[in-house]
C-alpha cells in the first residue's frame, strides 16, 4: 500500500515514516507539509492511504479530506491528531480511522490492517463516500453506518423505526439497533414519506409496522407495532397516524 504523509510538522512526518518502515504492508509514497503539496502530488501520482494531520496552519486536514472524498477513486484517509476530541469530526469528513499523537505503533498497525481490508472493497467505499458528499436524487434505500475501521450498509427496508439520539439516530431493525451519525431531520429529508411517517418529534416509524393506535390518557397516545413493541405518538402527529391506519 502506498502511503502519503501530510503534516506541517517535520518531526511528525519523520516519526510516521520511521513507524511505517517498521511495519509490513506499507511504503511511503511521499511526505508533504500541507494540503497544497499533497494536492500537487496526487495530481500526478497516487496513494492508497493518506495519513493526514487534522490541524494545519493554511488548510485544515478536515477540509482537505472532504475534497479528497469527491475524487473518482479517493485514497483512504486516516487522521493523525493531537486531540481525541477530533474523532467525531474525523468521521464526519469520511475518515477510515484516526490516530492520536504520539502515534502508537500498534494503533498504526491496526489502521493499516483495516485499510488493507477496505481496499479490497474500494468500489463500495467510494460509493458510500459519494452518498454522503453528493447524495443522488431520489429517496434513499440504504445508509452506511460508520464506526472505527468499519462501514456497514443498513437496508432501510429492514428498519422498523428511527429514533433521534442527539446528533445521531438509532436505526431499529429486527435483530439490533444501529447508531448512525445524522440528525433525524437530516435523514428524514432523504426518506420516502410513503414508507416512513413522523409520529413524534423524536421518532419516525415505518408505515408497514403500524398496527394499532390507542389513547392512554388525555393528550397521550401509544402506537403498537406489528413486529412487537410500542412507541409514543405526540398529540400533534395523532391525526397523521390515524390517517395512516385508515382511522
Amino acid at each position: 500500500m502506498r502511503v502519503l504523509i501530510v503534516d506541517d510538522e517535520a518531526h511528525a512526518r519523520t516519526n510516521l515514516r520511521l513507524a511505517l518502515a517498521a511495519l509490513p504492508g506499507g511504503v511511503v509514497a511521499a511526505e508533504c507539509a500541507g494540503a497544497a503539496a499533497a494536492r500537487a502530488f496526487l495530481a500526478t501520482d497516487h496513494a492508497d492511504i493518506v495519513l493526514l494531520d487534522v490541524q494545519m496552519p493554511v488548510e485544515s486536514g478536515l477540509d482537505f479530506a472532504r475534497e479528497l472524498s469527491r475524487q473518482p477513486l479517493p485514497p483512504l484517509v486516516v487522521f493523525v491528531t493531537a486531540h481525541r476530541g477530533h474523532a467525531l469530526d474525523a468521521f464526519d469528513a469520511h475518515a477510515l480511522d484516526y490516530l492520536v499523537k504520539p502515534v502508537n505503533e500498534q494503533r498504526l498497525r491496526q489502521a493499516l490492517e483495516r485499510a488493507a481490508q477496505l481496499l479490497e472493497q474500494r468500489a463500495a467505499y467510494t460509493q458510500a463516500l459519494r452518498r454522503f458528499v453528493d447524495p443522488a436524487p431520489g429517496w434513499w434505500t440504504e445508509v452506511v453506518v460508520r464506526s472505527v475501521g468499519r462501514m456497514d450498509r443498513v437496508d432501510l427496508a429492514d428498519v422498523r423505526w428511527i429514533e433521534a439520539a442527539g446528533n445521531y439516530v438509532e436505526l431499529h431493525v429486527a435483530e439490533r439497533t444501529w447508531l448512525h451519525r445524522s440528525t433525524l431531520a437530516e435523514l428524514e429529508a432523504h426518506l420516502d414519506p410513503a414508507q416512513f411517517l413522523r409520529i413524534h418529534r423524536r421518532i419516525l416509524v415505518r408505515r408497514a409496522e403500524m398496527a394499532a393506535l390507542r389513547q392512554v390518557q388525555e393528550g397521550s397516545w401509544i402506537l403498537t407495532l406489528r413486529g412487537g413493541g410500542e412507541l409514543p405518538v405526540s398529540e400533534r402527529h395523532v391525526a397523521a397516524a390515524k390517517g395512516a391506519l385508515g382511522a
